[in-house]
């Protein structure tokens, strides 16, 4: 069955925290040729600035996804085409595994499970935000990072796995290794993607590369050019 993301070369994360750059709005940043926007962030996201980014994204046909980073985060609207929850793999503080997810589903009545998927986290940067929130284990080799991906897919079947190296650029072979240890599930690969190169060279082991802080810097053209990157990545793979 087809995924909605197994055509995904290239996503766009919106952090509701963050302003764009100056004069540029969201009508811009759906331009940049993503193939998907998924809006979430892990510090400083209100429902409220949440449902703002969620709502300005949502007047254009570019799919959208929310990733709720806790149960206050998530947000209904018309326009939203599903939901991405995090689950950690590698998380010292087990409510980053299953105790959040647990919660909103105790406490939300109205999740839409057919539009509703879960990713498999490993956390590979110690100094991120993210890494400190869930006390994350990051002192990995590639070898720990494959066996996490595995469990993700086989033991708790997840279809997304999630290389996250939050602002700074990751270890292209521990990337490779992770895609390697993965049969059906999509690799997702964030973290420093900044230019063409590096999201050449990381969506030659990604299934899809994840682009964040890189339209809150530096704004819609610089985006464009990691599109750029990422989907020769793609081309080149499909030719050989």
């Amino acid at each position: 069955m087809q995924r909605p993301w197994d055509d995904w070369d290239h996503v766009l994360k919106v952090d509701p925290d963050k302003d764009l750059v100056d004069g540029e709005t969201y009508a811009d940043v759906v331009t940049c040729g993503t193939d998907a926007i998924e809006v979430g962030g892990t510090t400083g996201v209100t429902e409220e600035k949440m449902a703002d980014v969620v709502e300005a994204c949502a007047e254009y046909d570019v799919p959208l996804y929310v990733e709720p980073s806790n149960p206050a985060n998530v947000v209904y609207r018309g326009g939203v085409d599903g939901y991405l929850v995090p689950a950690v793999l590698n998380a010292g503080d087990i409510a980053w595994l299953t105790g959040v997810q647990k919660e909103w589903v105790r406490i939300d009545d109205d999740i839409d499970w057919e539009r509703t998927f879960t990713e498999g986290y490993v956390v590979l940067n110690p100094d991120s935000a993210a890494a400190k929130l869930t006390q994350s284990d990051c002192d990995l080799d590639a070898e720990d990072v494959a066996a996490y991906a595995e469990v993700g897919e086989r033991m708790l079947g997840q279809e997304i796995i999630y290389a996250e190296y939050s602002g700074t650029f990751g270890d292209p072979e521990i990337v490779a290794a992770a895609a390697g240890a993965l049969e059906e599930s999509t690799l997702f690969y964030g973290g420093g993607i900044h230019d063409y190169e590096s999201a050449n060279t990381m969506a030659d082991h990604a299934d899809t590369v994840v682009v964040g802080d890189l339209v809150h810097d530096e704004g819609v053209d610089a985006v464009a050019k990691t599109v750029e990157g990422a989907k020769d990545a793609r081309a080149a793979a499909v030719s050989e």
